[in-house]
């Protein structure tokens, strides 16, 4: 595919990212129409919904889809694995253990380092788990079998670990482990958007910077090294940007399962397998898929939300049995 043609592929996708955000923010219990809009003063409450509940809430989704979708993009060009996800190798699960520590054990904090206390836990958490996955992967010698093995037993881990904290927890925490468990944007507001906005957007460029470089691992360390790349720290500093990433994203939103599997498949399909252009679209396709899925989660059973990420998961599980029987399918021919 030529450059013109990848270059319309993503402005097409840019178009239709932005007419879902239109469509998103006027969608809801309350359903709000531009017409309506243009007609009331600000001051109206339809406009407080719309710019308090509404825009911030879509705004969130397509930074979290973004986020999430070029870290598994950038994990499955790392470990040149097509099954890594930041869900399935038990990262999230990392950043979540580490975030349910945050909200159970009391400490006391001024409130701009509240703020960002979560956020702080899960880089970390994530961090963690990442550079142990890596390690592993290493060990093994890309052996996939034993790599979600690995992923199997941190996610059964980090699971019981949760279920220990939230054993200990009183009826709030409670309450707030098992809605944040389940994925949901719920709690977007215009203070945690910030922060996200701050944190993802530097960190997805960064990581566009050194699409090219991902893309010369793709031939081997050994290959990428000749070629004048320093593998090691290109390494490490991929692996820490993507730790930043599922860590910014599962602080705010919980762990949303899959869109970091699916998105890059797709694109790699529609794409190619080019870093240059796979990332961008990743990006695009992320936040489409999210800002679907939670318009969808919010509407679908009003007055009532269901979590986004049971909806991510529905459409996500199907295309992990599929991946695994082409992929079974392949070794077998």
């Amino acid at each position: 595919m030529t450059s013109v043609a990848l270059l319309r592929w993503l402005s097409l996708m840019a178009v239709s990212m932005v007419i879902c955000m239109l469509m998103a923010a006027n969608f809801g219990a309350m359903p709000l129409s531009i017409r309506t809009l243009w007609h009331a003063p600000l001051s109206d409450m339809v406009w407080q919904i719309w710019l308090n509940i509404r825009l911030p809430r879509v705004l969130l989704a397509v930074l979290l889809g973004m986020a999430l979708a070029v870290s598994g993009a950038v994990m499955q060009g790392l470990f040149r694995n097509p099954l890594a996800d930041p869900g399935l190798l038990g990262i999230s699960s990392g950043a979540g253990l580490a975030v349910a520590l945050a909200i159970i054990v009391p400490v006391a904090l001024p409130p701009i380092l509240a703020l960002w206390l979560p956020m702080l836990a899960a880089f970390i958490g994530s961090l963690v788990v990442t550079l142990l996955i890596f390690s592993f992967s290493r060990l093994a010698l890309g052996n996939l079998s034993r790599l979600l093995l690995v992923g199997i037993a941190i996610n059964a881990l980090c699971g019981a670990a949760v279920g220990v904290l939230s054993w200990i927890s009183n009826d709030q925490q409670l309450r707030q482990l098992a809605l944040w468990g389940m994925g949901s944007l719920s709690s977007a507001q215009w203070p945690s958007l910030t922060v996200c906005a701050l944190l993802i957007l530097p960190t997805l460029i960064a990581i566009q910077t050194r699409a090219r470089r991902l893309n010369l691992l793709q031939l081997g360390e050994e290959d990428a090294h000749y070629m004048g790349i320093d593998v090691k720290r290109t390494q490490r500093q991929l692996l820490v940007l993507s730790a930043l990433l599922v860590g910014t994203a599962v602080s705010v939103s919980g762990i949303i399962g899959f869109v970091g599997l699916v998105v890059p498949h797709v694109m790699r399909f529609c794409l190619g397998s080019d870093h240059r252009w796979m990332l961008p679209g990743s990006a695009l396709a992320g936040a489409i898929l999210l800002l679907l899925a939670d318009t969808l989660a919010r509407t679908v059973v009003i007055p009532a939300e269901m979590p986004v990420g049971l909806l991510t998961s529905l459409i996500g599980g199907p295309w992990f049995l599929w991946l695994i029987l082409r992929q079974q399918r392949g070794i077998n021919e």
